[in-house]
């Protein structure tokens, strides 16, 4: 008997649409690989402190926002075993820019797919799980809550309150 995995993108959504998506990529057994989060003096502002791992997360995703026109991480968070990325596609044209090098996947999946490689190759190993959550940003108030959504995750962090919390 086979495991059939549940689809977790919404059927018949063109993910090629230009928008902006709430992504989230765990790490593997959500092991506390890419960063950790401290309250140091004043617990209310907490700091990410990036791991080697977390490092190369983070130069992977600026390096895609330097190749990539048509698709940027304008908002992010390296957390302890999860990346939180509001990504938005700008322009999906594919008049001559990179981003068209992605013509059969969503250009969506293509790019968390692509960040996971470039990430894979420099750490020598495979630490993400298979797939990502997405999340359709549809309007202004949504936008919002997403990039305080990332901003104040390393705080529910330190007070174990993230769902990803280890």
């Amino acid at each position: 008997m086979f495991f059939h995995r549940k689809p977790t993108r919404l059927l018949n959504y063109d993910y090629n649409r230009n928008g902006c998506y709430f992504i989230t990529v765990c790490v593997k057994d959500m092991q506390c690989l890419l960063s950790s989060v401290v309250g140091n003096a004043a617990p209310s502002v907490p700091e990410i402190i990036l791991s080697e791992y977390g490092k190369i997360v983070e130069s992977e995703i600026l390096k895609m926002n330097s190749i990539y026109q048509n698709i940027q991480a304008t908002h992010y968070a390296v957390m302890p075993n999860h990346i939180h990325m509001i990504i938005e596609i700008i322009d999906n044209s594919g008049k001559g820019t990179p981003g068209a090098a992605f013509p059969t996947r969503s250009i969506l999946s293509n790019y968390v797919r692509t960040l996971k490689r470039f990430c894979n190759k420099k750490f020598g190993c495979n630490i993400w799980q298979k797939s990502f959550h997405d999340h359709i940003i549809r309007d202004e108030e949504d936008h919002l809550y997403h990039i305080q959504y990332i901003n104040e995750n390393p705080k529910k962090w330190l007070m174990g309150k993230d769902r990803y919390y280890a």
